[in-house]
């Protein structure tokens, strides 16, 4: 029987606030067998962590690139803190989300990029000294998250979350021992880039995502006009991620099998210590 790996679902979010347990659940009937929750910041490390054992799920910690406005330098030392004390859980599995946004207007600015640069390299020595992968955000900032993680001469690998940029980029973060993560916007058609890469890449560079509750599949997105006549924009879950993959296969030309296979493997290599858990068997045991 094949089964799924979710390598990015924020299930700490408050539109799960209720029902984490619940939504867990309901994946694993449709066999996603384990979920990585990423933090996003010094507010939510504890509910992360806190999550994954109640779970059984994995977790990361970092300081996401949007969060970067609002938090002071104290972070990353509190940040190293929180992986010393709990760097023998193996339900921590990476450091993450971490990354640069180049996208959002308030992020753009000089100032803002040069602040967001130096969290992120601060963020990859950490992950380098606690040996850990990293699980990357990259709006529009493809080449300068490659520019320090060349700087830096990072060797742990990880996941590039939600990945949109060139073939180029694709093959450097590649050649770098890191995975792509693909996942709903693959389902629309017009997303000619996401489509063809998942398309062309090699089957051992892709794993698969949901970004739970965000960036719905086609089935549960409505348009902004269909928003305001009153439509309510469905909430993604990890219960989403075969159906997802089922148009990566069909992209592919592979069966769900042959998937859910290579994807899973990769998923183990990008982030090691899921092996360990993985074996303990059911998402929700202990």
């Amino acid at each position: 029987m094949n089964f799924w790996i979710d390598t990015h679902a924020h299930l700490d979010a408050p539109e799960f606030e209720a029902s984490a347990l619940a939504v867990i659940a309901q994946a694993a009937t449709k066999n996603v067998s384990h979920c990585v929750i990423p933090a996003v910041g010094p507010g939510n490390w504890d509910a992360v962590r806190q999550m994954a054992h109640a779970s059984g799920c994995s977790y990361a910690l970092g300081i996401h690139p949007m969060q970067i406005p609002g938090v002071e330098d104290a972070a990353l030392a509190r940040l190293e803190a929180q992986l010393q004390a709990w760097r023998d859980d193996v339900r921590l599995v990476a450091v993450g989300e971490i990354g640069l946004d180049f996208f959002v207007p308030g992020l753009r600015t000089e100032a803002m990029r040069e602040r967001q640069e130096q969290v992120y390299r601060a963020q990859l020595k950490l992950a380098r000294r606690y040996q850990l992968p990293v699980i990357l955000h990259v709006r529009q900032s493809a080449d300068r998250l490659l520019k320090h993680l060349r700087d830096l001469d990072f060797q742990g690998g990880g996941i590039v979350h939600a990945f949109n940029g060139s073939r180029v980029q694709a093959q450097a973060f590649l050649d770098m021992g890191f995975k792509l993560g693909f996942g709903g916007t693959v389902t629309f058609e017009q997303a000619l880039n996401i489509r063809r890469l998942a398309t062309e890449l090699p089957l051992d560079a892709l794993v698969l995502e949901t970004d739970a509750p965000d960036i719905p599949p086609k089935w549960l997105y409505k348009t902004a006009q269909e928003r305001q006549a009153g439509a309510v924009q469905g909430c993604n879950s990890p219960a989403e991620l075969p159906r997802i993959a089922a148009a990566v296969a069909q992209l592919r030309g592979i069966s769900i099998d042959a998937l859910a296979h290579a994807t899973t493997a990769n998923a183990l290599q990008a982030l090691p210590r899921l092996a360990a858990l993985l074996a303990e068997g059911s998402p929700l045991d202990g």
